[in-house]
């Protein structure tokens, strides 16, 4: 079986998977397509469903289309032609009880003016959320994010690493179901990242939270996912779906394990498929 297989035999288990659970994808994109105004294809007939409690990276070359489609699974974008669905219904599915989604982008984009509880209540804050319940959800974010001991600092008082922190507090404080981060992480220094890596991971697995996580690190997309979605250059599309089969705990351990190793290597395998398949020529599957 050749790497094409593979991928297309994948996806078809996770289909089949969420077929015999009865419940619908948490996500799903049904052959969409996006083409700016300018002619530039983004994204090219991508087939992607995403169920609950999965952690999925979506990993490709720079200019893939990776951001673009979290931004439609966030509400921003719309495809041009195919179609979008969120646990089985359109975007007015979003907000309703235990559908609900927050987040994280690639800036932490705080309020310079603003504590660090200030920052993270505000979600709540806009919904006129009554502020015991408030501040109650908001402590416990950043607890979650080892922030507790900081809620009274400016975000000028803080490390790159602590205000990303704040910010993914911000997005837990609205106790997302889903929780989309486009590269949250890129601008840090490997060893921050490394460590907001694993606390991602844990708090993961302390909540009911499913996750896609746009990302252009092999290794970080390796330690943190259950899958990764490999996308191939402009336009963008999905030509591997690769499961991170690791059980036990993503330590340090982890990293340096012959599994860990050979998942980077499948994975790069796959980017270098992805960036000979750019500039319009179609997946051989």
């Amino acid at each position: 079986m050749d790497r094409d297989d593979h991928a297309m035999s994948q996806a078809a288990a996770w289909e089949q998977q969420g077929e015999a659970s009865g419940e619908a994808p948490v996500l799903s994109a049904q052959r969409v397509e996006k083409t700016y105004r300018n002619g530039t294809r983004a994204l090219d007939e991508v087939r992607l469903d995403i169920g609950r409690g999965e952690f999925v990276s979506l990993l490709g070359p720079s200019g893939c289309g990776k951001s673009t489609l979290l931004k439609m699974f966030a509400g921003l974008e719309e495809p041009s032609h195919g179609h979008l669905r969120w646990w089985g219904g359109n975007l007015a599915t979003v907000g309703t009880p235990e559908r609900t989604l927050a987040m994280v982008f690639q800036e932490a984009t705080l309020m310079p003016w603003a504590t660090v509880e200030q920052n993270a209540r505000l979600p709540l804050d806009l919904r006129h959320v009554p502020r015991a319940q408030a501040d109650a959800r908001v402590a416990a974010a950043l607890k979650l994010v080892g922030l507790d001991k900081f809620h009274k600092v400016l975000p000028r008082e803080l490390s790159g690493g602590m205000q990303m922190r704040a910010s993914i507090a911000r997005a837990l404080a609205t106790s997302p179901n889903l929780l989309l981060m486009d590269e949250p992480f890129g601008a840090l220094d490997e060893f921050t990242r490394n460590k907001l890596d694993a606390d991602l991971r844990d708090i993961w697995s302390q909540q009911d939270l499913t996750v896609v996580f746009v990302t252009h690190s092999i290794y970080e997309a390796v330690f943190l996912s259950s899958r990764v979605i490999v996308m191939a250059a402009r336009p963008g599309r999905v030509i591997a779906d690769v499961a991170i089969d690791a059980p036990g705990p993503r330590d340090e351990a982890f990293r340096i394990s012959a599994p860990f190793m050979q998942y980077c290597k499948t994975l790069s395998d796959y980017l270098t498929l992805a960036n000979q398949q750019g500039g319009g020529h179609e997946a051989q599957h």
